[in-house]
């Protein structure tokens, strides 16, 4: 079937399995990696700042809060993703184009909303996340900042879930790259002041995250609209918009909301806990995350890219290939993750030694780094079969096991670890990789199931 432009509508349902997995997730992971480098060569200007490590730890500290926020954005993620790729899958593009329009306006209004309570509550949220003194000042003028814009980057990533959705996955990505790269052109512009601007300082960071959020929706917007991805929107699409599809989304959606509101609303409790060990451990701590997240992305790249395909097979009726799909993609996934996990391993002192100076610091890191990586292999199979749950639009297993992973396995035990024993940071890292490895066993054991193949939208 032909797509707009005259173009062949992309089918990646057929052929090569893995090869499949690799055209949809490929571009996602690229995508991803330079959000990672972006977030990393950030945290590097940052750090490069007058009281550095309490910059650091500022930016530390608001990544917290955003994540609680950002798990809002979960309400209509997992629904857009499920709903878009099954339907282009089906090759109903009305309906396609009627899911991302109602994607993209349920996005705008939470993070509008979200964005205006942050704003005025941006002290007592740093505050409640352990932020003290320089970073907690350091910290409300980066966060307001992120707040008045968070619509933007809300937004942002549907287009880059829509254009995934309809199987335009390297237009996603190069989307992705020319954003990543403009905010980190515009760091040190914003953050010391060159070409003429103004030094802003911690706060300039956060201007040029903004400023790269806006012209990426902006160009996102012109891609769909101008018939350059492989469904193109219109000003009156041919399905209209209306309430009860838009709630069908939020339906979707609720399950993966609150487990992602657990998850992060724990990391909203263990952030303080190990705040308790001071400044120095929360940069190691923050940075060690960066490090973490930069590895873990392939994985979370081709997971999002897998979560469409495992869509357009479940839409087609390819219910056979959808499990192959699921398997081979684990098994990837495990593989890279070992690989990944060996190298932070073996370069844990080189990685944290380009953040910091002080030896206490960098040894924080060091332990963390050191032992998070074993738990890598585990996280890759956790959120692969994350990801083709989401494909499906079956989050509710999910959300479960995420609560599981985080108050059980997580909260209590660092809470009990924290308050009552005398033992440094690093029992805390082990808790949050063994709480790993144990959920990700029994999500393997959940998704042998199949239930997932059996799932309507």
């Amino acid at each position: 079937m032909a797509g707009v432009l005259g173009k062949e509508r992309a089918d990646y349902t057929e052929g090569s399995i893995i090869g499949s997995i690799l055209k949809m997730g490929l571009p996602s992971m690229f995508g991803f990696l330079t959000q990672n480098i972006y977030n990393l060569v950030d945290m590097w200007w940052v750090s490069r700042l007058p009281d550095g490590e309490d910059a650091v730890a500022a930016v530390t500290f608001f990544g917290v809060i955003l994540m609680l926020l950002f798990s809002f954005n979960q309400l209509v993620g997992p629904g857009s993703v499920a709903v878009i790729s099954r339907r282009y899958g089906e090759e109903d593009d009305a309906l396609v184009e009627k899911a991302i329009k109602e994607t993209i306006i349920l996005k705008l209004f939470f993070g509008f909303v979200f964005g205006v309570a942050g704003f005025f509550l941006s002290r007592q949220l740093l505050t409640l996340v352990g932020a003290r003194e320089i970073a907690l000042e350091q910290g409300i003028e980066y966060a307001q900042v992120m707040f008045l814009a968070l619509a933007f980057p809300y937004a942002m990533y549907s287009i880059f879930t829509a254009l995934r959705g309809v199987a335009n996955p390297k237009m996603a990505m190069t989307l992705m790259l020319a954003s990543n790269i403009l905010n980190m052109v515009l760091d040190p512009v914003f953050i010391f002041g060159y070409l003429g601007v103004p030094a802003m300082g911690i706060r300039g960071a956060a201007v040029a995250s903004v400023t790269s959020f806006v012209l990426t929706l902006l160009v996102g917007l012109v891609i769909l609209y101008g018939g350059f991805a492989n469904v193109r929107l219109h000003l009156k699409g041919r399905a209209s918009i209306d309430v009860r599809s838009m709630l069908t989304l939020l339906k979707i959606g609720l399950p993966a909301w609150l487990g992602s509101l657990s998850f992060s609303g724990s990391r909203l409790l263990i952030t303080p806990m190990i705040a308790t060990f001071g400044t120095a451990v929360v940069a190691a701590f923050g940075v060690g995350a960066q490090v973490m997240s930069f590895s873990i992305t392939i994985v979370v790249g081709i997971g999002i890219g897998l979560s469409s395909l495992i869509g357009h097979n479940v839409g087609a009726k390819k219910l056979d290939r959808a499990r192959q799909t699921g398997n081979q993609a684990i098994a990837l996934a495990l593989g890279v993750m070992l690989l990944f996990g060996a190298i932070v391993l073996i370069f844990a002192r080189q990685l944290v030694g380009l953040f910091f100076e002080s030896p206490e610091t960098i040894e924080y890191g060091v332990t963390l780094l050191r032992i998070f990586a074993l738990a890598f292999p585990a996280v890759g199979v956790y959120i692969m079969i994350e990801e083709i749950h989401m494909g499906v639009g079956l989050n509710t297993p999910i959300m479960v096991f995420s609560m599981i992973l985080a108050w059980p396995l997580r909260v209590l035990p660092i809470f009990l670890v924290t308050t009552f024993l005398t033992t440094g940071p690093g029992a805390v890292w082990w808790i949050m990789s063994l709480s790993v490895v144990v959920t990700a066993i029994m999500v393997f054991i959940y998704y042998r199931r199949g239930r997932w193949l059996t799932v309507k939208v």
